[in-house]
């Protein structure tokens, strides 16, 4: 079976001129990629999970981390903040080669709408989210507590699924200081009690 990339969901059209990238999960944190412009935005009518499985970056094939994912909400006024970075046309190749095997595991792509607020304008970007099709969509079949869990434990070739997390908590809070995450932070505080447990019983 030939190799698929995130980016053939695209169905091999041309890349959008100009191409905006939104990072809602470690594009806003780890940025390993060359960019000609980048602002805090956001998109509506999604919310962000921990519905992923992490079988290369924060886990292993036989003890998954977990990662976040964009899932639909049941209202436009729900949204997600992250940061939205423009490619310079002499970058686009190299720049999505390089996305597209950092965002291989069970990530497809799509085009989104993202509000700039220090632009005044919306733009059109392009966003790798998982589906429920792919190998490592979990979906909703865990608890809150069972995903801290697995977050709080987890290890992949990327390091600590924690520091995953954390890493995420602190980039959204400064990129959306006055939006609160429930989902995240609430995993934050359930991680950081897991982990005093831990300590305290070694």
């Amino acid at each position: 079976m030939p190799y698929v990339t995130p980016s053939d969901a695209l169905g091999g059209k041309p890349w959008p001129n100009p191409l905006w990238i939104f990072g809602y999960g470690s594009l806003t944190w780890k940025v390993d990629f060359l960019h000609a412009e980048v602002e805090n935005g956001y998109i509506q009518g999604y919310h962000r999970r921990f519905w992923q499985a992490s079988t290369d970056h924060r886990g292993t094939p036989g003890s998954p981390g977990r990662v976040v994912t964009l899932v639909a909400a049941e209202t436009s006024t729900e949204h997600v903040w992250g940061k939205v970075y423009r490619i310079a046309p002499e970058q686009v190749e190299a720049v999505m080669a390089h996305l597209d095997y950092r965002e291989k595991g069970g990530y497809t792509m799509k085009e989104v709408q993202v509000t700039v607020p220090d632009l005044d304008q919306t733009v059109s970007a392009l966003v790798y989210t998982g589906t429920p099709a792919s190998e490592e969509w979990v979906g909703d079949k865990e608890t809150i507590d069972e995903i801290a869990q697995v977050i709080a434990t987890s290890h992949g070739p990327s390091g600590p699924n924690c520091v995953y997390l954390f890493n995420l908590a602190e980039a959204i809070a400064t990129i959306a200081p006055n939006d609160e995450d429930d989902h995240l932070t609430t995993l934050v505080t359930k991680v950081k009690a897991i982990q005093l447990t831990m300590a305290a019983s070694q």
